[in-house]
């Protein structure tokens, strides 16, 4: 029969059986191969480049990790670790046990780096603890770029898991879970309001601390320079500054005073000036390496204002693949690399297209070859590149959103220009001397004769960010001797600056200089930061809370060893010798253990009166800066530093005979950010006609709240009312009008009809509800206006979330006890322990 899919039918019809017997058997033995792959978008794209014999499925990041609670890791049990599935990939792995009954191999095809590996080692171990290996053949294959040629070629060099890379991230998980564990818990012991410590996070904000206190402690110095206009016979005036004055070479600090900056001037004013001398030589500027990681985040901070975490968000998506052209394509190879090596093959592509879009004048005779130069590198990946120099960020205009392109166009024409000729330049030195030559004026010019790779791309630094502006000054050629006149002569006072407050882009080259940290963690690190409230961002620079500052003190002064730069970055040298295989990966966390438990034990023996003291003493410039006296102001006490059930604050050591207290800066201001504004607390707000009270935004353990409370004379108010402020107003709009209008609630709707219980209106911190009996329904801002008995017993009548049916009352039996079916427990939902 010709038409095999009419045989095929004809054959179900009359043989259904058999039919279904020879689909099931061809299935069994039809070689299927299951690919397990992180995320569904690189599962789809890979389904892109295999043929139906392989089937690929995500699983959706780690599967497990280890439980937050305490003995997660135990040390001594020669640091054995137990695990839990995952609940996001509770699913995924459902799937997963469903198509290895079908298949014939396992292939992992996570990503090539240690996280990767260790989500390769975590599907195996779950797999194989449910014994459904058995027989089977599992291989790992990895690939640095999302492309057909890529995928190919590494499905043909399977390997098995590198065991030293997995037990590099069981060292560096279980270090990470030891410090956080041990120091999280100290912190909220002996300073209440902090929030977490971590190996890496804690030096990270040791250093943006320290840069505030030398910010703090900065004296800004005075210094003074004369400046002014040469002129002569020549189109432009040139830009002079007086660079020796009677024989003697000014630096930064020989005029400090007006006096003495006006009486160079007169002097200078007075005599006749001509070129001295004009050297030009030519100077050359060699294009930076292709990204990095850190170059990549640095760079997309000071081009596109992204945060790390939103550069390493931007390039997976471009790295795992992006519609192009009705087909899914990785574009760039993988973003989490510190090695700037390119693959030879790619190193030929790029040359190719740089020779046959701009010529032979911008190739240079032989490939540009980088290597890496922060400590600890590992040189194992390629540097940050895109797939095909063919496909420019032009061709992608109007195809990628905006976020993608812009860095698309950021890794592409950093990888093409890392290629090119160096750019040259012509720079100039003009000399001007008075006529015994004990005044001298210089003036520079640089102009670009060859653009080199600056016609494709300028990679900005923090001194001189990228703005688009042409800083080239010419100067003319002059010959020795030619008279100038010089004009408008001034002179002009300075001031030395601090020093810059770090950046996410500067602080991340700071880590990478110091060896702290590694590529994949650097996002993460900052955004931990964030999240703990530590540090703010205010016009891209990093500035610590009082928090930031309480816990970076309180680690300094009794963890001390642990968050020393040179300390932290032994131990990830330590960690990279572990991915090496060079040293067992227990042997580490003994190491380190011995020490960090003993420190921790003797930590249990600190007072808090010895803690506040060491850190007022530590944080008096903070505190109490020279417009901030620490006296009291309500009466002869002094403020000290005091702590509460909510923190650190500072009060009258008089108390209780006075009560003045003063929130540390920072801790409110960042509760009142998180809701729309900065404001302190308690926040007046003005008098409630009707009760003659006191209405105010006060903050609690819960969140903000409106407060009515009356002055009875005695010291603390009469408390008539407190009403949540919902998470969604705007702390620093909020107005009177606006509590009077939340007085209203809760409003009584009516009675139920069969039990004759009362249906009340409320207002949460979360939004409206509805509370009948004991129950609470969740409502919709608009549902409040106007709501009518008849629509309030419909609402209680909706199924709430995560449950089937309306809520019924409960059947009791004879005893009167509720009866009550036992869960069913379900295998694939417990957690799988696994000693390690």
């Amino acid at each position: 029969m010709k038409n095999h899919n009419t045989f095929f039918k004809v054959f179900a019809q009359k043989t259904p059986k058999k039919y279904l017997f020879y689909v099931f058997l061809f299935k069994r033995l039809r070689p299927m191969k299951l690919i397990i792959v992180e995320s569904p978008t690189k599962a789809k794209s890979l389904s892109r480049y295999l043929g139906k014999d392989y089937k690929v499925l995500a699983s959706y990041g780690h599967i497990r990790d280890l439980p937050s609670k305490n003995h997660s890791v135990r040390p001594h049990e020669d640091f054995a670790l137990t695990w839990s599935v995952v609940e996001k990939s509770e699913k995924a792995l459902s799937a997963i046990k469903k198509e290895l009954g079908n298949a014939q191999s396992l292939i992992l095809a996570t990503d090539p780096d240690r996280e990767g590996e260790a989500i390769a080692w975590h599907v195996v171990e779950y797999l194989e603890g449910l014994g459904l290996l058995k027989d089977m053949v599992v291989q790992r294959v990895s690939f640095n770029a999302i492309t057909s040629l890529a995928v190919l070629q590494a499905m043909d060099k399977p390997r098995e898991i590198n065991q030293p890379l997995v037990d590099a991230y069981l060292a560096r998980l279980s270090l990470d879970y030891l410090v956080g564990f041990t120091l999280s818990p100290v912190l909220w012991r002996k300073l209440p309001g902090s929030r977490s410590a971590g190996r890496v996070q804690s030096v990270a904000l040791r250093l943006v601390v320290d840069r505030e206190k030398e910010i703090d402690g900065f004296s800004s110095q005075e210094y003074w320079t004369i400046e002014g206009m040469a002129v002569g016979n020549f189109p432009h005036s040139i830009p002079v500054r007086l660079v020796v004055f009677n024989n003697e070479k000014l630096e930064k600090f020989s005029v400090t005073t007006k006096e003495a900056a006006e009486a160079i001037l007169h002097e200078v004013q007075k005599h006749t000036y001509c070129v001295a001398q004009q050297e030009t030589k030519r100077v050359k500027k060699n294009p930076a390496p292709p990204f990095i990681t850190s170059t990549l985040q640095q760079d997309a901070s000071r081009k596109c204002g992204f945060s790390a975490s939103q550069t390493m968000r931007v390039a997976q998506k471009l790295y795992e693949g992006v519609a192009v052209n009705q087909s899914t394509q990785g574009l760039i190879t993988y973003m989490r690399t510190d090695s700037p090596q390119v693959a030879p093959e790619a190193l030929e592509a790029c040359r190719s297209y740089i020779q046959k879009t701009m010529g032979a004048s911008y190739l240079p005779d032989k490939a540009k070859i980088y290597h890496a130069k922060a400590k600890n590198a590992q040189e194992a990946h390629e540097a940050i590149r895109p797939t095909s120099y063919d496909v420019t960020p032009e061709s992608l205009r109007g195809i990628l959103d905006d976020d993608l392109y812009r860095l698309y166009e950021l890794i592409w024409k950093r990888a093409v220009a890392s290629q090119m000729k160096s750019a040259e330049f012509d720079q100039t030195v003009l000399s001007i001397a008075s006529g015994d030559g004990k005044i001298v004026f210089r003036a520079t010019g640089l102009v670009l004769v060859f653009s080199g790779f600056l016609k494709v791309y300028e990679e900005a630094t923090d001194d001189t960010p990228d703005t688009g502006k042409d800083n080239t000054k010419v100067l003319p050629a002059l010959a020795v001797g030619c008279p100038l006149d010089l004009e408008d002569m001034q002179s002009i006072q300075h001031w030395t600056q601090p020093p810059p407050r770090y950046t996410e882009a500067t602080l991340i080259k700071k880590m990478e200089e110091l060896g702290i940290g590694r590529p994949s963690t650097y996002a993460h690190i900052l955004q931990v930061l964030k999240k703990r409230a530590y540090v703010r961002v205010e016009k891209k620079a990093l500035m610590p809370y009082a928090r930031g500052r309480l816990v970076s003190a309180f680690l300094e002064h009794f963890f001390s060893q642990y968050i020393q730069y040179d300390f932290t970055a032994c131990l990830e040298s330590q960690l990279d010798d572990v991915s090496a295989g060079k040293i067992p990966w227990k042997m580490v966390l003994k190491d380190f253990w011995k020490d960090f438990d003993r420190t921790a034990q003797a930590s249990h023996e600190l007072t808090i009166p010895l803690v506040l003291e060491t850190l007022e003493n530590d944080l008096r410039p903070f505190l109490f800066p020279q417009d901030k006296p620490s006296s009291c102001p309500k009466c002869s006490g002094v403020l000290r530093l005091r702590l509460g059930k909510f923190g650190v604050f500072l009060g009258c050591d008089l108390y209780p005979e006075c009560d003045f207290t003063n929130p540390l800066e920072g801790d409110l201001q960042e509760e009142g950010a998180a809701l729309g504004g900065s404001s302190v607390f308690p926040k007046k707000l003005g008098i409630d006609p009707q009760l003659q009270a006191d209405v105010s935004l006060c903050k609690g353990p819960y969140g903000i709240y409106v407060q009515w409370a009356q002055d009875t004379g005695d010291k603390k108010p009469l408390v008539l009312k407190r009403l949540p402020l919902s998470s969604q107003a705007n702390v620093e709009k909020f107005d009177l009008d606006q509590a009077l209008a939340l007085k209203a609630f809760p409003k009584d709707i009516g009675k139920h009809p069969q039990d004759d219980e009362t249906i009340s209106l409320h207002r949460g911190r979360y939004g409206p509800y509805l509370k009948y009996k004991e129950e609470f329904f969740s409502l919709k801002s608009d549902e409040i206006d106007g709501l009518t008995l008849e629509t309030a017993l419909e609402i209680i009548k909706r199924p709430k979330k995560g449950r089937k049916s309306a809520p019924s009352v409960s059947k009791k039996g004879a005893s009167g006890a509720s009866k009550k079916t036992p869960k069913k427990s379900t295998s694939s939902k417990k957690p799988v322990s696994k000693k390690s």
